[in-house]
């Protein structure tokens, strides 16, 4: 009843817990889809702004703006060209044709297709919306690293959280294999044990059925040996008694006669059976000393068997006992073995599922955690190059020295 009391608190504890996190992980699911779906959002929308922002470069690429850039403006040098010759430019067109070459530059060193895009239509964008613009991606970028270095954190928390569940629920799932499997083996052993020791109780009282049987027949045979010869004796003695008697009064009678002159056909006294090798009386006393020692024997064999038999039958069921005793133990055993057994699988059916959904929640974390082709801290390299340049290139716009 403890055991069942326990498992029930177990149950409600473990059923609790495994809807929290399903719950949990209903949330996370969602919450990460609705990531992933703002992440692509935004990378659409980047890429439409870049459409937006090459679609007004080419409105104000118009003739009058390009044309007259054109006709009034020198002819740039070609090649590249220092930032200290950058701030002796006062020519707007000139400096818009300097950023353009160096954000070409960039572009390429950093493989930006921001910055590629941008510095290919800066030079016959209007000053101001250059500036504007440059402005514009500057903050986009930013806003860009903040949100990934969010995501970034976010990631890294659930991977650790998730990495850790796995291992838990890996560690659990082998521990109570290797319990199960110990449990197995031990009910079988048990099982093994309590059908050899029914198999002797049932032994034991087979054999002790058996000498009870011997022991009544022997003792009744016994009973009626010893009854027989004491009956034989009495008998004996009282034919000794008559033949005695018998022999005495002849005696006498033999003496008073030879007082007197014998007859002369008796050549002598008449002495009857009772003298010949010691007569019939002598073979009655033999006979009964046979009776006698007959009882003597079967009194000693009869008091020698039941001895061995109270002996055979006190060992037997101090045997019986112990026996029926670890029959019960082991029985006991087996059933709460049995027990934490369909406990222990049950447990193990939990938790395989908990892994199981841990597994499943790390290959959705994957996609946007874990396989993006380049390195979270490439992108951060990458994108602080590129928001560098873009400060850069404002700078040469203002007529800022950068060198």
């Amino acid at each position: 009843m403890q055991a069942k009391a326990d498992a029930t608190g177990d149950l409600k504890d473990t059923t609790t817990t495994r809807d929290a996190d399903a719950k949990y992980l209903a949330d996370l699911t969602a919450t990460c889809e609705t990531k992933a779906s703002d992440f692509e959002s935004r990378q659409q929308l980047r890429a439409d702004e870049i459409v937006a922002v090459e679609k007004a470069i080419e409105i104000i690429s118009s003739g009058a703006v390009s044309g007259n850039a054109d006709k009034h403006l020198p002819s740039l040098v070609q090649g590249k060209t220092s930032f200290a010759q950058f701030l002796s430019e006062s020519n707007t067109q000139a400096a818009q044709t300097r950023v353009a070459q160096y954000l070409n530059a960039q572009a390429k060193k950093l493989n930006s297709r921001v910055l590629s895009a941008l510095a290919t239509h800066v030079s016959d964008d209007p000053f101001q919306k250059v500036k504007k613009m440059i402005k514009e991606l500057i903050v986009r970028l930013m806003e860009e690293a903040n949100e990934e270095a969010e995501h970034k954190g976010w990631c890294d928390t659930e991977l650790s959280t998730n990495e850790q569940t796995r291992k838990e629920k890996t560690e659990a799932v082998e521990t109570l294999h290797a319990e199960i499997d110990q449990l197995e083996a031990s009910i079988a052993k048990l099982t093994e044990d309590i059908s050899e020791l029914t198999k002797a109780v049932a032994e034991l009282d087979a054999a002790m059925a058996k000498a009870t049987k011997l022991r009544q027949e022997e003792k009744a045979t016994n009973t009626e040996t010893i009854s027989d010869s004491e009956e034989a004796q009495t008998a004996v003695a009282q034919a000794l008694t008559v033949l005695k008697e018998f022999y005495a009064k002849a005696a006498e009678a033999t003496a008073f006669v030879q007082q007197k002159a014998e007859p002369e056909i008796f050549d002598k006294a008449y002495t009857g059976m009772g003298a010949e090798g010691g007569g019939v009386v002598g073979m009655l006393e033999v006979i009964e000393s046979d009776f006698a020692r007959l009882e003597s024997d079967t009194k000693a064999s009869e008091a020698s068997a039941q001895k061995e038999y109270d002996e055979f039958m006190t060992d037997s069921k101090v045997d019986k006992s112990e026996k029926s005793t670890d029959i019960e133990h082991k029985t006991a055993k087996k059933q709460d073995e049995s027990q934490a057994l369909t406990t222990k699988n049950e447990d193990l059916e939990g938790t395989q599922k908990e892994l199981d959904a841990a597994l499943a929640y790390f290959d959705k974390l994957k996609p946007s955690c874990v396989d993006s082709g380049v390195s979270f801290e490439d992108r951060v390299a990458r994108r602080k190059e590129e928001i560098e340049s873009l400060q850069e290139a404002l700078k040469i716009l203002n007529g800022e020295d950068i060198a």
